[in-house]
Order: structure tokens, then sequence, then C-alpha cells
């Protein structure tokens, strides 16, 4: 996807194990569709970032976690793992099942993470990495997504996402 462009809906099942639509996101909240899994160190040390700024952020912003790793070579990204690092971890956004690949490779994914961000006009406004340092958040002094999430007046931005690649089936 580049920038400007349309968010391409889906509906997936969820960890929770109901089905989750983009349709049904409320029009006044920006979205942000990000590519996670289980196993990456890099999505590892940005959880609790993203579950901040989705408390913090709740009445702007919806995020949507995808996974769409292979999960028959890398098994701790299965469904079933999926549910119980969603729970142990307290995941406060919908983290959903792309088995089919389908999504990721409509959106273009590379990394995990890899984040969208589309405005309510759901046009896709920034894409890439969440900030300018996954190893220590102390450290950040580009908060990316954050600005984008923030700022009604964001000039669109493309970064390279930092995270580990996608595991095509």
């Amino acid at each position: 996807m580049e920038l400007g462009e349309k968010l391409i809906d889906f509906r997936l099942l969820g960890a929770d194990d109901s089905y989750f639509d983009t349709k049904k996101i409320r029009k006044q909240k920006k979205i942000v569709v990000f590519f996670t899994c289980n196993h990456c160190p890099y999505v590892h040390a940005y959880e609790s970032r993203i579950i901040q700024m989705q408390e913090d952020l709740n009445h702007i912003v919806q995020f949507v976690g995808i996974n769409s790793n292979d999960d028959t070579r890398y098994p701790e990204d299965s469904f079933e793992n999926m549910k119980k690092r969603s729970s142990a971890v307290g995941y406060n956004f919908p983290y959903l099942r792309d088995s089919s690949q389908e999504i990721a490779k409509v959106y273009g994914a590379s990394h995990t993470p890899h984040f969208y961000l589309f405005n309510q006009d759901r046009s896709l406004i920034y894409k890439g990495k969440l900030d300018d340092n996954w190893e220590d958040e102390g450290d950040v002094k580009i908060q990316y997504l954050k600005e984008g999430i923030k700022n009604k007046d964001y000039v669109p931005r493309d970064t390279f996402p930092v995270g580990c690649s996608i595991k095509w089936l």
C-alpha cells in the first residue's frame, strides 16, 4: 500500500474466537492495522508501548493486530498460541489470524511489527515502524506512529519497518 490509498477492509477471526470486521470501527476513529506475531523479539519489545497507546488514545484510534505468519514452520504463531499470548500479555486490541496471508500480501506487509495508520477518511497517512528505538523505550526521540495518531494536520510519512520478516508459506 502507498500513502493516500484507502483502507482495505477485512474480516478475520480473533484470538477471542469472534470475527472482527474493520467496517464496524466508528468513523470518528483513526485505525492502526499492524502486522505482528507471537515469537518476534521486536514485537515483544513494543508490546507494552502498543497496549499503552491503545489505552491512552482509545478515544481517537483503534489498533488491530494481525498475525499472518506461517504457523507450520513457526508453531509458536499458531492460533491457539495467539489466544495464550493475548491473554497472558493483556492485549486491549483485536488480535486476528490471517492464515491465508492474503491481508498481509495486499497491504504489502514485510515485517513484524509493521504499522499502517489510516485517518478518519480511511486514507493511509503513515506506514512503517512505531518509533525510533525498539530496544530502549526511555531513549525514544521520535514517536512516528503516535505523532500521526495525535496530530490532526499530520503530513503523511513512510518509514522502513524494523522487526522480524513475515514468515511466508
